[in-house]
């Protein structure tokens, strides 16, 4: 592999990338996670669209270049979720499932204004502080107001400059870089947040879209905060229901763990081990399962770490399965960019919202939220923006039916406007027993690539997803016990 990416380097003047050379050079480069030398490059973009010659910012973006000479000119753009997640940073994620994609095609990560190295917005890492401080809502609420006091110093963050990181906005920035490369069209993959992205990008310029992929739609509409809570509830149901054969006491276990709170327990931090003396409240044990939710294989273990906290008092499973889920410092957000989307595009809506809150997480999120958004700049939304045109192009619609936080009910909802007058441009893949994402899931990739490398429209769709869609839910976890005296070994 290393031997083909050399050559294909040493030929770029000769091949594939020259106009992109020729409009913004693209340097040699090294990502973490990827062992071959890429190419990377930045565009200078004003800060206010509506000011060209005030306050400037560099979007940064990484070009994997097609493995053929002859490759496709329609690149592949990957856009991350969060909000405030670097697309550059997931790329070695990434770059499993694009694999086929990657042969002829050039795949692009862009990291959008506020993540990564474009002008990014961030606040600092709390994964080493106490479980307590982690998950506590009032702390957090202290963090997140001393985080926007700094960012507002930074030269893009002062004046009101956290206005200007809209996905709107963000949007023009990737059509920008699209010319500087020369690429004539995109095929867009986005997740989670990244739907709501490429959703927009495909409504502010229609003819630069070859084909769309979206996993776990968020799309504009959504009111994020509210949502949250029903979209949760509906999964931790589904679990609790999936496995009370296994547990089948489970139910009543959660229902007077929530009854018990709150309690004083000791817990180890899962990353310095440390042992730790706090109170679980309602709100600390919900922020506390949600997380393992968006992961099947995560949640297979909830069932023994509620009833192990139900019965016995103990949280080490509990949190640590928390713990489990942050992934690692790639896929961390920048928490002010994912504030400044958040604020400006769906708080605004949030009394608006008909999503009725659910039996155990209620307001948690919304209340949250509105706090952290009274004080945050808020930046403008254009009417249009919560409006999805028809697909002027395929689009691949694809849901986790056990999403905590992006179920098919928004996937099958932006199916259908997208369908509008065209029903054969648009299919809505649900695989029932995954969760926040199926890219990863089985033969998706293969599919996936499918749909982009069809010659013609009418080839793209419809997919065969049945490979997918009877993948079963992980069985659940049964903690091994250490057989009792007198017991065979």
């Amino acid at each position: 592999m290393r031997e083909w990416r050399g050559c294909l380097l040493a030929l770029l003047t000769m091949t594939g990338l020259g106009t992109a050379a020729a409009a913004a050079p693209l340097k040699p480069c090294r990502i973490d996670g990827i062992p071959n030398e890429l190419q990377c490059g930045s565009l200078q973009r004003p800060l206010d669209p509506a000011r060209p010659d005030g306050a400037k910012i560099d979007v940064h973006y990484l070009v994997v270049p097609a493995m053929a000479r002859n490759k496709q000119p329609d690149a592949v753009l990957m856009l991350a979720g969060g909000p405030g997640q670097s697309a550059i940073s997931v790329a070695a994620r990434m770059l499993p499932r694009l694999s086929r994609l990657g042969n002829r095609r050039d795949l692009v990560f862009i990291d959008q204004r506020g993540t990564g190295k474009s002008a990014p917005l961030d606040c600092p890492d709390d994964s080493r502080l106490p479980i307590t401080e982690q998950l506590d809502g009032a702390a957090q609420l202290r963090r997140l107001d001393a985080c926007r006091a700094a960012l507002e110093k930074l030269p893009y963050g002062q004046e009101g400059g956290l206005r200007f990181f809209t996905t709107t906005i963000a949007m023009q920035d990737m059509d920008a870089v699209r010319e500087a490369l020369g690429v004539p069209q995109w095929n867009l993959i986005g997740g989670s947040y990244g739907t709501r992205a490429a959703l927009e990008y495909l409504r502010q310029f229609p003819t630069k879209v070859r084909r769309t992929v979206i996993d776990g739609v968020a799309p504009p509409d959504m009111v994020l905060p509210a949502s949250f809570s029903p979209d949760t509830q509906a999964a931790l149901d589904k679990l609790l229901d999936a496995h009370a054969k296994t547990y089948p006491t489970l139910r009543a276990d959660w229902q007077a763990l929530l009854a018990s709170l709150p309690r004083q327990v000791t817990v180890a931090q899962p990353l310095t081990g440390q042992p730790e003396r706090f109170t679980v409240d309602r709100e600390l044990l919900l922020r506390a399962v949600r997380p393992p939710l968006y992961q099947p294989a995560l949640a297979a273990a909830l069932p023994a770490a509620i009833q192990a906290a139900a019965r016995d008092g103990r949280f080490d499973g509990l949190f640590g399965l928390t713990s489990a889920f942050s992934g690692g410092k790639d896929l961390r957000l920048a928490m002010g960019m994912h504030f400044s989307v958040v604020c400006a595009e769906d708080m605004p809506r949030l009394a608006e919202s008909t999503d009725k809150p659910g039996a155990d997480f209620q307001r948690v999120d919304a209340d949250m939220y509105a706090r952290v958004c009274k004080t945050w700049p808020r930046g403008d939304v254009p009417a249009d923006f919560y409006k999805v045109p028809p697909a002027p192009s395929p689009v691949l619609v694809m849901s986790g039916g056990a999403d905590p936080a992006t179920p098919p009910r928004h996937g099958e909802r932006i199916a259908k406007a997208l369908a509008v007058g065209h029903a054969e441009r648009v299919q809505h893949l649900v695989v029932p027993e995954a969760g926040h994402g199926v890219m990863g899931v089985g033969c998706v990739r293969d599919l996936m690539f499918r749909f982009i490398d069809a010659k013609t429209d009418t080839d793209a769709l419809p997919q065969d997803a049945s490979c997918a869609t009877r993948i079963p839910r992980p069985v659940a976890f049964q903690p091994i016990q250490a057989p009792t005296n007198g017991a065979a070994q």
